[in-house]
């Protein structure tokens, strides 16, 4: 026993003969008493708090200041006897954090989180499935659940610029079907597809206007038209020739009617609405 240590928790051994053995007992039952179901007040933490209390333990963060200058990140700090101690982590101890169901592994350079969350940032990530460069979360499951937590809930699609795409595709054996968003403007779209390759519009939105063109529309049930008096007719001129519309006091009775691009005509007559 050339270094009086043991190999994994270096703790000192007593030497033959040695005299004062219990000063050597006490301080590998110190050791123990802090590594053993170790847990600690808070990991990375770069400045010591300035009245600790005995016994209290913390992981030292990079750039630390204070009674925990010059320490290495990781480095784990315990308060015994009135002054800090600090013991090298070794690849592969556990601690948790008290107060919080975290639970956390030295790997060699960080407390990393295990079982009790996950670290602030991956690269890629792969629940049931295996991630890669382009689907950097890849998810293979019958259902995914994103649920409120305390009110509303948003799924947000972010591009730089309008010409680039933010959409939601649904495909069939991976082969796109049908997609919808935005896609070379800000403009929202609908469409769909029936091998992948050809693809059919069938609703798009004037991002300016708000104005909906269909490809085709087959309704099965009744339709509304926008209602208006003839007091509250829109312009015929903004609305554009072909608008159609439904006035409930026309002067002969309701009747729907449409724009020639100058004024609103009734469909029984075309005479102008009065």
């Amino acid at each position: 026993m050339p270094d009086l240590k043991s190999s994994i928790l270096s703790l000192p051994y007593i030497a033959a003969a040695q005299a004062q053995k219990h000063v050597t007992h006490n301080e590998a039952l110190a050791q123990l008493d802090l590594l053993v179901q170790l847990s600690v007040i808070s990991f990375d933490v770069t400045n010591a708090p300035v009245s600790p209390a005995e016994g209290d333990v913390y992981t030292v963060g990079a750039g630390a200041v204070g009674d925990f200058a010059g320490q290495d990140a990781g480095t784990i700090a315990v308060f015994q006897e009135g002054a800090w101690a600090f013991e090298a982590p070794k690849s592969g101890w556990v601690a948790g954090e008290g107060g919080a169901s975290t639970v956390r592994v030295w790997d060699g350079t960080v407390w990393a989180p295990v079982g009790g969350g996950f670290p602030s940032s991956v690269g890629t990530l792969g629940i049931n499935a295996t991630a890669d460069a382009i689907n950097r979360l890849s998810i293979n499951a019958e259902a995914t659940l994103l649920n409120h937590d305390g009110a509303g809930h948003q799924l947000k699609l972010n591009k730089v610029a309008p010409v680039d795409t933010a959409s939601l595709l649904f495909q069939t054996g991976f082969s796109g079907r049908a997609e919808m968003g935005t896609a070379g403007s800000d403009d929202f779209f609908i469409k769909v597809s029936a091998d992948g390759t050809a693809w059919n519009e069938a609703i798009s939105i004037d991002a300016l206007s708000g104005d909906v063109t269909m490809l085709g529309l087959s309704v099965s049930g009744p339709a509304r038209l926008g209602n208006f008096t003839v007091t509250t007719l829109p312009s015929a001129s903004g609305a554009g020739a072909g608008a159609i519309i439904y006035v409930s006091d026309e002067s002969g009775g309701a009747v729907t009617a449409f724009s020639d691009g100058s004024a609103w005509r009734r469909t029984t007559d075309r005479a102008i609405v009065s």
